[in-house]
């Protein structure tokens, strides 16, 4: 049990270290523009385009970096930042659907899945949950609290500006690695008994919902629990030992760009103050939703193409006839 407990927190320590490296020079380096009269300038410009969101312009910064980055980069340049709860929570809403949009997006290409196709499902997705979520809820006027990073009077010198920044990161990273680093020790507490494999048969009914075969549930589980990014060798490694379809394989990173890493991507929310099973529930239901409803399309086009070809079929026997 000690050495799972010491590979899991060597894991969660990597882990926060690889992400406070990002987390750290973003939010420092924003925290710095911020003050600087480029940046509103810059908000002026996208202010138009996030209105329609329901953001304020600044909410731009979050969102490009999330996107061109990854997830964490994205929260922290949002706590640099002062947003209502309503806000953050569709920032959340979109980076959880096309966070580290380049990169996962990448990974559909390595196992025979249209780059282009995952990017716009995702895309989609966010811009759609924030149309939905500024029309539908009227709550979430409150500013948000950002767990241990209070509110700061304004910097006046340049020095106080980058110590600001500085103290911010700092504290943003201390947040992330007491989320990260015990569940990185129970994920591999999981790995090591053999629980994945147990989570696998468990979901293998699940993939008659999916409309998919039920060898794809180990990487379901694979993507669920880890996510896109750290995952990608083992369902790499998976899809070619367990012989998974092209269509299944597709059908299965549909759902898993909805809603992959779905505990870790939601406990990262966690700091920022917002209702966290709205966020968990709505990934998961448009997840199901959305796979199912193009595995029910899918069969029922291939379906339509088999009639047709074996009518061609018989035509083509009766005239030769």
């Amino acid at each position: 049990m000690s050495g799972i407990l010491q590979r899991g927190l060597w894991s969660g320590l990597s882990l926060t270290w690889t992400l406070g490296k990002i987390i750290f020079p973003v939010t420092l380096v924003i925290t710095i523009l911020s003050h600087t009269p480029i940046f509103p300038i810059v908000i002026g410009w996208l202010e138009p385009l996030m209105n329609l969101l329901g953001l304020p312009g600044e909410a731009a910064v979050p969102i490009v970096l999330g996107n061109f980055l990854n997830l964490y980069a994205g929260i922290g340049a949002i706590v640099t930042f002062d947003f209502t709860v309503k806000e953050v929570f569709i920032m959340a809403m979109m980076l959880s659907f096309s966070h580290n949009l380049f990169i996962e997006s990448s990974l559909a290409s390595k196992v025979g899945v249209n780059f282009w196709l995952i990017s716009g499902i995702r895309m989609g997705l966010a811009i759609l949950s924030a149309v939905m979520i500024n029309l539908f809820w009227d709550g979430g006027q409150e500013m948000a609290q950002y767990g241990l990073i209070a509110a700061q009077e304004a910097p006046e010198t340049w020095w106080a500006i980058t110590f600001l920044g500085m103290k911010t990161a700092a504290i943003a990273i201390l947040q992330l690695g007491l989320i990260v680093i015990p569940l990185m020790i129970v994920m591999q507490w999981l790995r090591e008994k053999g629980y994945f494999q147990v989570f696998s048969r468990w979901l293998a009914p699940f993939t008659k919902v999916l409309g998919v075969d039920k060898n794809t549930s180990m990487t379901l589980v694979t993507g669920l629990t880890i996510g896109l990014a750290y995952g990608a060798g083992l369902m790499i490694q998976a899809v070619k030992e367990d012989g998974i379809s092209k269509k299944d394989m597709t059908l299965v990173l549909i759902f898993l760009v909805s809603c992959h890493a779905v505990v870790e991507d939601t406990l990262v929310f966690a700091p920022l103050g917002i209702p966290l099973w709205p966020l968990l529930v709505i990934r998961l239901t448009t997840a199901i939703v959305l796979t199912a409803t193009i595995a029910f399309v899918w069969s029922r086009m291939e379906k339509s193409k088999s009639k047709r070809e074996e009518r061609a079929k018989h035509e083509h026997t009766y005239d030769s006839l």
